[in-house]
């Protein structure tokens, strides 16, 4: 079991989840002529990965590789999670009928 923590803004622990048990969508990246960005972040250093929990949950889970920061996992609303989905390349994880009715 790799249980972690869901904070808030303010690092209050709001709950936990599995992420041996949770589906997980890595961020897409591009070059930038210099570097790999995320495209989730715009960042070389930030990065993010989403969690879709066995209870149904989005999970945000945000890093960064400066020195001193810390990881955090955040619960996010449906919609956040369809736009971070469709924006990283995972459109085959969002449902048929909501995919038709997203702006892109």
């Amino acid at each position: 079991m790799d249980r972690r923590n869901i904070t808030d803004e303010d690092g209050s622990v709001l709950g936990w989840f599995d992420r041996d048990t949770a589906t997980q969508y890595h961020e897409n990246t591009r070059w930038d002529g210099h570097n790999m960005v995320s495209v989730a972040t715009g960042s070389q250093w930030n990065h993010e990965t989403l969690y879709r929990t066995k209870s149904g949950r989005w999970v945000l889970h945000w890093t960064s590789q400066w020195q001193g920061s810390k990881d955090t996992y955040r619960e996010i609303g449906e919609e956040q999670a369809h736009t971070w989905l469709l924006a990283n390349g995972h459109e085959k994880a969002i449902p048929a009928d909501v995919l038709t009715g997203m702006e892109y």
